[in-house]
């Protein structure tokens, strides 16, 4: 059975998408075909565009991957489509696609990343990653011989080091929960290289108030390394699950 990882931030900027190429890096190397979909990109028009995410993931990872809306202003997907006049699927049509790529068979890892944060809207009826997240896992469970339930669908939680990252990774834990999704592991998007006293303490009181274990760390600057370099340190970073 195909496995799901949806990839969400606490925040943009948190390091999601260096996080994805990470995971997706790591299982690649264990000989795992790999798809990684971006639902919603935006920032990429302008005199001035973003790399797609997608690109960078390619970049670093080397798997497949695809976006499926792209919008030009660097702004909430659905801020951003109401501005550019266009018209963004819903996110009950982002799953049913997801759902179609996963049914397809040709991969045995997808990773759906996020757009910013959790609750970010991400089309004009106010569906968000959480939708996702939570139409995901309902849709894929399954039960086994033993009557036990299950789902292949896991959500990892990208947060920051520094002040404020208790707050936000708190927040989106309890989101989570609130729609009966346990998340499957935090990750550190981006360890300083001096890292100070309240980067030390997050690290440890993450997973202490939260209770979900802290399953990756990823060092500041690892999404300028060349792409061997860092396919050959994803799985120190990141161990797993995921």
């Amino acid at each position: 059975m195909t496995r799901v990882v949806v990839v969400t931030g606490t925040d943009t900027g948190v390091g999601k998408t260096i996080a994805t190429a990470t995971l997706a890096a790591r299982a690649a190397a264990d000989g795992e075909r790999v798809l990684v979909v971006k639902p919603v990109q935006t920032g990429i028009g302008g005199p001035d565009p973003d790399v797609p995410d997608v690109e960078v993931v390619r970049r670093l990872a080397g798997v497949d991957a695809v976006q499926l809306v792209g919008l030009d202003e660097p702004l909430a997907p659905d801020t951003a489509a109401r501005r550019q006049q266009v018209r963004i699927p819903t996110v009950r049509e982002h799953v049913v696609r997801i759902r179609e790529l996963v049914a397809e068979g040709q991969h045995d890892l997808v990773v759906v990343e996020g757009a910013g944060g959790l609750l970010v809207r991400l089309d004009a009826e106010g569906g968000t990653l959480l939708d996702v997240a939570r139409d995901l896992t309902f849709a894929l469970r399954r039960r086994g011989a033993d009557g036990v339930v299950s789902s292949p669908v896991e959500v990892v939680v990208v947060a920051g080091a520094g002040l404020g990252t208790l707050n936000h990774t708190e927040l989106t834990v309890t989101a989570l929960r609130a729609v009966q999704v346990e998340p499957a592991g935090l990750v550190i998007g981006a360890w300083p290289t001096d890292p100070g006293v309240a980067e030390t303490c997050n690290r440890t009181d993450l997973t202490r108030l939260t209770g979900v274990p802290l399953v990756g760390v990823i060092p500041a600057g690892a999404g300028e390394l060349a792409p061997a370099e860092f396919a050959a340190r994803a799985r120190a970073w990141w161990p797993g699950p995921g």
